[in-house]
């Protein structure tokens, strides 16, 4: 699918005031929208239709009265974004296996293929919305990850949040403490370095790929949770692992498909992992790290949500 570019075309193509503001918000825009839906491809939807949406407003009679574009922005796509939300619910619970969040790279690959995202597709990503928080924020209704997403990670104001989810200040308040004593129970406790977390994330490649299972046990914290999408697709198990062995066991169990390698890059801010057979991304995997042993492993194998890695990566290899 190719994606909207953003061109004033009553103006020649010309870029225009308008057209420059909007450009130089759309990263934080998408930032916003994918931190609500965990969808870059839902995500864009939802910018371009507000910008569509802008352009008709200023061209109105009441079109003077959008002194802050930056903040109608903000307002707009949270709107449009809850309202996809709503509506992806019902979808989600009915999906094949476990739900995971469309993987954004958000840093270089250290060695081995891979591609960089176009600058058309890039995101301004907080680093907080690693692939565990966003599993957690799935488990929110829609107004309380709102809430907590616009207030707690890009630090909206409660009247600006009221603004985009139709409540009061004091009830978005309310809502934003809700979600932030969900996820206190249930998200990565542990402030990690992130050095540390690519010595482990590191660590865990090269036991993965070893002949020694125990030395990949030991790297696994014992309550350890490994979730794979396959979204119905492609074989990926239906339900979370849970516990150092069985997890170590599940990953040597992959080395039956073939050989395979590891690509260490930044997935969602922190370090993670591409998986490749041959020349064939087949996964990315986000890896959470406290105390100096991986967590959780979050393994995306829905072809849907890789497309957009795998088309850079074609696009690079056909240069």
């Amino acid at each position: 699918m190719s994606r909207p570019q953003y061109v004033n075309d009553h103006d020649d193509g010309v870029v225009t005031g308008l057209d420059a503001e909007f450009q130089a918000m759309r990263p934080r825009l998408l930032g916003v929208a994918y931190g609500l839906l965990g969808s870059l491809d839902e995500a864009e939807d939802v910018v371009q239709d507000a910008w569509l949406r802008l352009r008709s407003a200023k061209a109105g009679d009441g079109g003077d009265e959008i002194r802050d574009v930056t903040g109608w922005l903000v307002v707009t796509v949270s709107r449009l974004a809850l309202d996809v939300l709503r509506s992806a619910r019902h979808r989600r619970e009915e999906y094949v296996g476990p739900w995971l969040p469309e993987p954004i790279l958000t840093g270089p690959a250290l060695t081995g293929p891979v591609a960089q995202p176009d600058p058309a597709e890039r995101v301004t990503l907080d680093e907080s919305l690693s692939m565990a928080m966003l599993v957690v924020l799935e488990s929110l209704s829609p107004a309380e990850r709102t809430a907590f997403v616009l207030h707690d990670v890009f630090g909206l104001t409660f009247a600006e949040v009221g603004e985009a989810v139709g409540r009061s200040p004091a009830a978005c308040r309310q809502l934003a403490a809700r979600a932030r004593a969900h996820v206190a129970a249930r998200a990565p406790r542990f402030e990690v370095d992130p050095s540390e977390h690519r010595q482990v994330v590191h660590a865990f490649a090269r036991a993965c790929l070893g002949d020694d299972m125990d030395a990949l046990v030991v790297l696994l914290d014992p309550d350890v949770v490994m979730r794979s999408d396959g979204g119905g697709r492609v074989r990926a198990g239906r339900r979370p692992v849970f516990g150092a062995a069985k997890v170590a066991r599940l990953l040597f169990g992959i080395r039956r498909f073939g050989r395979f390698e590891l690509v260490p890059v930044g997935v969602n801010g922190w370090p993670g992992l591409l998986r490749y057979h041959g020349d064939r991304l087949v996964s990315v995997l986000g890896l959470t790290v406290a105390g100096g042993r991986v967590t959780a492993v979050d393994m995306v194998l829905n072809p849907e949500k890789l497309a957009r890695v795998t088309r850079a990566d074609e696009t690079r290899r056909s240069r």
